[in-house]
């Protein structure tokens, strides 16, 4: 029986290294030297709610951007009550450069215009209303005041309060979206790994969302599998007109990959890539807590809130990484040397399917026969994001809770 269990291990190993994600290709990424003869009209929306601790990093790294055409941001405060949108203006002032401005920044609206044609409006989130999750409802309203910041535009930068981008990174992702006439083009951002929680789980979430949409796939457009990384999306505008907004989506909790989905539809490309330096999370991984509220927020609605997927998803997780390391470190026990082996060969195809994505992170090679110890995590993650549903706290963030 040992023997049958390794032997499908092992087979399921080696689809995931040499298929589903070949371990011989090299991961999607950025990379583009062409240069459009034009540079479009780009204008940033950010969603905020209580970022007081990076906004200000983020704002002054999108208004450092090397970008060559018209860029202008604003910064959606939604409802925050520790001086988030204080801070946002702060960081932009800093640069020097104002030339004008109007409003209050702590209500209703705000704008300030710089010397370098550049611009900066803060924007307070009217109350959420019925159906909308508060981040959509906060973009809705970013968008919105793009029309009249920016009617021009033509892509809007959707970036989250806490992704900071190199100077390079708004040039390379217009230039790539407009050599590939993309609809979409994501980066899925570097995120905080540091500490031992951070290194074991954090490069292991790429892996498993990369598991679940296959880059080559999202970027294939006759394939449908669609998915984008929501902390950094250039969208082209007459792409979200064509869908309707945000609005079509707006009681979404995992918006990113709906938008996507919504867009793909539409048989327009898209594209979704890694980022090492490009585009780099400020949040704080470190503590155990925080990355198992990130997970048990949106797992249960990953899995649409169904409980027979839940079943599935928990028996398959055991099988696929735990029944192999499980075999293989029981030789001694169960003696059987077949099986024993190959469990070990199937935990080897794992780790070898997982290293580019642990290098890009900076893990060495042994780190890579971690993977079954993050899946057990992970599925716990899951089976408590169910628990959480099922007590009526699903997707909560932030004081909000968005029941199933």
């Amino acid at each position: 029986m040992l023997t049958g269990i390794s032997a499908l291990a092992f087979a399921a190993a080696l689809y995931l290294a040499l298929i589903r994600l070949p371990f011989l290709r090299p991961l999607e990424r950025l990379s583009v030297s062409w240069r459009p003869a034009e540079w479009p009209e780009v204008v940033a929306v950010i969603p905020a709610r209580n970022e007081a601790d990076t906004i200000g990093m983020v704002v002054n790294a999108l208004f450092l951007s090397r970008y060559q055409g018209a860029l202008s941001l604003v910064l959606v405060d939604d409802h925050s009550d520790d001086g988030t949108a204080e801070r946002a203006f702060e960081a932009a002032a800093a640069r020097g450069g104002l030339e004008t401005q109007s409003g209050e920044v702590a209500s209703g609206e705000f704008s300030a215009r710089f010397a370098d044609g550049r611009q900066l409006v803060i924007r307070h989130a009217r109350p959420l209303p019925q159906g909308w999750t508060g981040k959509l409802w906060a973009v809705n309203a970013g968008l919105e005041a793009a029309r009249r910041v920016a009617p021009a535009a033509r892509y809007v930068l959707l970036l989250d309060a806490d992704i900071a981008l190199a100077p390079a990174t708004l040039d390379r992702l217009v230039a790539h979206a407009e050599k590939n006439a993309l609809a979409l083009a994501s980066l899925m951002a570097r995120l905080d790994s540091r500490g031992v929680w951070g290194a074991l789980l954090i490069p292991a979430f790429v892996f498993f969302f990369q598991m679940l949409y296959p880059f080559r796939r999202v970027n294939n457009r006759a394939d449908p599998v669609a998915a984008a990384a929501g902390g950094c999306m250039l969208v082209r505008r007459d792409a979200l007109d064509d869908i309707g907004g945000v609005q079509s989506i707006r009681g979404r909790i995992i918006d990113d990959c709906a938008l996507a989905a919504a867009i793909k539809r539409t048989e327009r490309p898209i594209w979704l890539g890694l980022a090492k330096d490009e585009a780099v999370s400020l949040r704080d991984n470190r503590a155990f807590g925080s990355l198992w509220d990130m997970v048990a927020r949106t797992a249960f609605a990953q899995l649409g809130h169904s409980w027979a997927l839940l079943a599935a998803t928990v028996v398959g997780m055991a099988s696929f990484f735990l029944a192999a390391p499980a075999i293989a470190l029981t030789a001694g026990a169960h003696g059987e040397a077949e099986a024993a082996f190959l469990a070990g060969a199937a935990w080897l195809l794992l780790a070898l399917a997982y290293r580019p994505t642990a290098a890009l992170y900076g893990q060495p090679f042994w780190t890579a026969f971690l993977l079954p110890l993050a899946a057990a995590l992970y599925t716990g993650m899951t089976v408590s994001s169910a628990l959480r549903y099922a007590g009526g706290r699903g997707g909560a963030w932030k004081g909000r809770t968005y029941p199933a």
